[in-house]
């Protein structure tokens, strides 16, 4: 649990008494490499914080696994769509290694809000962030070519080539495999 207090402390940090509640909410849970931690279908009860391991949250569209998004050590992962309305998700995370994740029930950590507001703080500061990178995501598929969006992947995970298959990276820059290569030879 080090790992998430430490990252805690850097988003908003909380008091001790709200470090022990949340701690009794909080399990590690283990995933092999290659197994989905949620299902495409269900409904996302749960928040994930990634203590060792990189995850992804993908769908299917007209048949082809697309990447949205993946996590490293000490981010917090969840389908929030699903998460806010109680409806079933139609995305899935997975584990792309071996992870360690720390899994905090979501409707046990709502209901601690009332008598801790700097959890919700700090939910707050997550949701926040979170948002952000959603929207510079989209911008960047917006308006950025595949080089430039490979070369801010790069610059923000140096080790994505070495930890993720090269078919996730392309799909998640929303490019092809030969695309991709074709990009990694330009220097």
């Amino acid at each position: 649990m080090q790992e998430l207090f430490s990252q805690i402390e850097l988003i908003y940090p909380i008091n001790p008494e709200s470090k022990q509640t949340l701690s009794s909410i909080c399990k590690e849970v283990n995933f092999s490499k290659g197994k989905n931690i949620q299902e495409i279908g269900h409904t996302c009860k749960t928040i994930y914080f990634v203590k060792k391991g990189v995850v992804r949250i993908y769908y299917f569209k007209e048949a082809i696994d697309i990447t949205e998004s993946f996590e490293f050590e000490n981010s917090f992962v969840a389908r929030a769509e699903s998460l806010f309305t109680g409806k079933p998700s139609r995305k899935a995370i997975q584990a792309i290694e071996d992870t360690t994740l720390i899994a905090i029930d979501s409707t046990k950590f709502f209901q601690l809000f009332d008598t801790h507001p700097d959890l919700e703080r700090l939910f707050r500061k997550i949701i926040e962030a979170s948002y952000v990178n959603t929207v510079n995501r989209i911008e960047s598929l917006q308006f950025n070519t595949a080089e430039e969006r490979y070369k801010t992947l790069l610059k923000a995970a140096p080790d994505v080539l070495k930890r993720i298959p090269l078919k996730y990276v392309a799909s998640y820059l929303g490019i092809t495999q030969v695309s991709l290569s074709r990009i990694r030879g330009i220097k």
